[in-house]
């Protein structure tokens, strides 16, 4: 086949490696609007899960992936001046810059086409028309996806809370979590290493806090200075590190849920977050993008025919991803009704953190939830009953919302802007 890739994501140089390793004789473009080692973002998160998936599509770059990450296993939560740390699942983090240098690299050892600096747009679509496969990954707002949005139906769901996503030079020893209350409400940060010299570090409030503390107002480096001030303790003297922007500006923002009616048309195939997105406090954005890949690729193969294949790749990501939309939704709401949890004894409100996922915990009182869980941890048969009924009871609850809204979302949304 001949396949273009818009897009030099994860997504899109992942998904090029797998599809030459199946049949070297796949004529392959990768399409890149952006100068090749440049990137937004810091670091990354995934975890032992995805190795898994890396291994078994190509264990060459799975290993280099994994020599190139950092690992974590414990949880730390500054909260009312308190430290509470919690042992948790094996967690890794690896640089952006560096994980698309491993897969570029990788692809042009097979024979991909790597094309940076060309900017596909829907107007100069002669670039595609050669294809048997066009695949979008160009991330959130795909402008191969919004030349037929009509088609593809995408929905936003805009969050309530401001956000901005900062590095700094402090290497955190675990995935670290920090609550402040200021005399305009609440303040928090999710920090996580990537290296061994830097981490990521993700700040969000309610709007009423962010606009209280003059946040609207000011310009990157006071932003960034007052940061500092707020988070002294989990920065441990380090500085916050911004994205430069050509107005001086801080980039805050609301994170927007993407959801598409459908993923495919004739031969084009959305991936990654050009066909959805999910809030980033479940780290799950990369991983989603690199399993939707190996999908593709495992389905191109192993079913006869082009609209029979992208049919069946999004009938089985639409039904894997469900549970991790569900856990992403719950995981923003926590954060927006942090007021509910923020009073309880330290441990219970960081044993709460890590149950934010749940779809029962926004209708029981906190302190009973807490109770319950503790009892259920106490018992393997009962632990085992949760880890069997919570991924079905998610599901049911998303199919269910699907049904009534026709929105995975469940929520208000806005259709996607071309």
């Amino acid at each position: 086949m001949r396949i273009s890739c818009v897009g030099g994501g994860p997504a899109g140089l992942y998904f090029s490696v797998l599809m030459k390793l199946r049949d070297p004789a796949h004529d392959i473009t990768v399409y890149e609007r952006n100068p090749a080692g440049s990137t937004y973002g810091w670091g990354v998160t995934y975890w032992a899960g995805l190795l898994g998936t890396l291994r078994k599509g190509d264990p060459e770059s799975a290993r280099d992936i994994l020599e190139n990450s950092v690992r974590w296993s414990d949880g730390t939560a500054y909260v009312h001046g308190r430290t509470t740390t919690n042992h948790g699942d094996e967690g890794f983090g690896i640089g952006r810059r560096r994980l698309l240098g491993i897969l570029a690299a990788r692809a042009r050892s097979l024979g991909v086409r790597l094309e940076f600096s060309h900017e596909v747009l829907p107007a100069a679509s002669g670039v595609l028309k050669g294809a048997d496969l066009v695949v979008a990954c160009d991330g959130v707002h795909s402008a191969l996806r919004s030349q037929y949005a009509e088609h593809f139906g995408p929905r936003w769901t805009i969050g309530r809370n401001k956000y901005i996503w900062l590095g700094t030079s402090k290497v955190f020893d675990s995935f670290t979590f920090a609550f402040e209350e200021t005399e305009h409400g609440w303040i928090w940060c999710y920090g996580y290493k990537f290296s061994e010299e830097q981490s990521t570090f993700v700040v969000e409030c309610a709007p009423e806090t962010w606009s209280g503390l003059g946040l609207d107002r000011l310009g990157e480096s006071e932003s960034l200075a007052l940061l500092g001030q707020l988070f002294v303790k989990p920065l441990d003297g380090h500085p916050l590190i911004g994205r430069t922007q050509q107005d001086g500006s801080a980039p805050w923002l609301n994170f927007r849920t993407l959801t598409n009616r459908t993923w495919h048309r004739d031969n084009l195939v959305l991936l990654g977050d050009a066909a959805h997105t999910t809030h980033y406090s479940i780290g799950a954005g990369t991983t989603l993008a690199l399993e939707d890949a190996a999908a593709l690729a495992e389905t191109l193969d192993q079913t006869s025919g082009m609209p029979a294949a992208v049919a069946e790749y999004e009938r089985t990501r639409k039904a894997a991803i469900a549970a991790t939309q569900s856990a992403a939704r719950y995981s923003a709401q926590w954060y927006e009704n942090l007021p509910r949890y923020v009073r309880l004894p330290p441990e219970e409100m960081f044993a709460l953190l890590g149950q934010r996922h749940s779809p029962l915990l926004p209708h029981v009182p906190p302190q009973l939830y807490y109770r319950v869980d503790r009892t259920v941890e106490r018992s393997a048969a009962l632990r085992k009953l949760k880890r069997w009924l919570g991924p079905r009871l998610a599901g049911a609850l998303h199919d269910s919302r699907t049904a009534r809204t026709g929105d995975p979302e469940g929520s208000p949304s806005l259709p996607a802007r071309k």
